[in-house]
């Protein structure tokens, strides 16, 4: 496992580290010892990030990962993000009163006295132009509630406005073989700012793991049954807001340029680590052999030049059309 700078904090993190959405809800039944076996076979392989949320699962996966942290002795760093509790996105909603709330269920979720990076969960466009509001998080790292913050955004446009508040440490982003905008229009500029870049929806919620396929079925609590078209949060959550039959022909392809021995996840989560603005990936897991088959990605060769521009291709024949401008 390598491990890179996060942002200005003075961690370094795993570069394949954990995404704990699944663990918590909204991706099928995935059990207690399904769980906490992943979260451990993750820091046996040398993770030591792990990204989560409050409303992953109303605080089950954040409890989860405090009895992780109860039984290990390994340093392990945990963001968490807030907002996801409005019942609907507005930017009043993001208050002292809300964010000072979310930020204490969190902490007792996580049995912790300080969250170490808290990120505002995919708020609306226009909080990026309310500086009251990273004002308040300025507020709360100051008073020892959390120690770093950042954001997780939906939109590029969202993550450059973002680097204008020089407390911001990290961006979380989609980015995926069918997701390519961040390298063109932000990459550089966080590179240059010294913000850490989480790579969220690495796997485009599955379809890039190559096993899919036109009549998989999806569990009714799995969102990737509930959420096709964006029927319970926005589309972008759910393969990467591609179409699923245009994601699974383009598998098809990308499956071509494998190398022996490679998987697919570890193929696709080792073409964003070809990236060096990228901090980390945090694929998301549900049982320890899937952490152990993504973990590996760290250690394999780089991404050939010609099979770079191949999923560029794809890329630009197949899905550029339809989410560059959107997202």
């Amino acid at each position: 496992m390598r491990y890179h700078n996060l942002g200005r904090t003075g961690w370094k993190v795993s570069e394949i580290s954990f995404g704990a959405w699944a663990i918590g809800g909204s991706w099928g039944q995935v059990s207690h010892k399904d769980a906490m076996g992943a979260l451990n076979k993750a820091v046996d392989s040398g993770v030591n990030f792990i990204d989560t949320a409050d409303v992953y699962g109303d605080g089950r996966s954040e409890r989860l990962i405090a009895e992780l942290k109860k039984s290990r002795s390994e340093e392990i760093i945990v963001a968490t993000k807030a907002g996801r509790r409005l019942p609907k996105q507005t930017v009043e909603g993001y208050s002292r009163k809300n964010l000072t709330a979310w930020v204490e269920d969190s902490l007792r979720n996580l049995a912790t006295d300080t969250i170490d990076l808290l990120q505002l969960h995919c708020p609306p466009t226009e909080l990026y132009s309310r500086p009251e509001v990273f004002g308040i998080l300025d507020d709360l790292v100051k008073a020892g509630k959390i120690r770093y913050y950042g954001v997780s955004v939906e939109k590029v446009e969202e993550a450059i406005k973002a680097l204008e508040y020089p407390n911001v440490q990290t961006v979380q982003i989609i980015l995926n073989c069918f997701r390519q905008r961040p390298e063109e229009d932000f990459f550089a500029l966080a590179k240059r700012k010294q913000v850490g870049i989480l790579a969220r929806v690495p796997l485009a919620s599955g379809l890039l793991t190559g096993k899919l396929r036109r009549d998989s079925i999806f569990a009714p609590d799995d969102h990737r049954n509930f959420n096709r078209r964006g029927e319970a949060f926005d589309v972008v959550e759910t393969f990467a807001g591609v179409d699923y039959e245009t994601g699974l022909q383009a598998v098809e392809e990308i499956r071509k340029l494998l190398p022996p021995g490679m998987s697919m996840s570890q193929f696709a989560l080792r073409w964003i680590l070809m990236f060096d603005a990228v901090t980390c990936a945090i694929p998301g897991e549900k049982n320890p052999a899937q952490v152990s088959d993504n973990c590996r990605a760290s250690e394999l060769p780089e991404v050939s030049g010609e099979a770079m521009e191949a999923i560029r291709r794809i890329y630009d024949e197949k899905f550029r059309p339809a989410v560059y401008s959107r997202w």
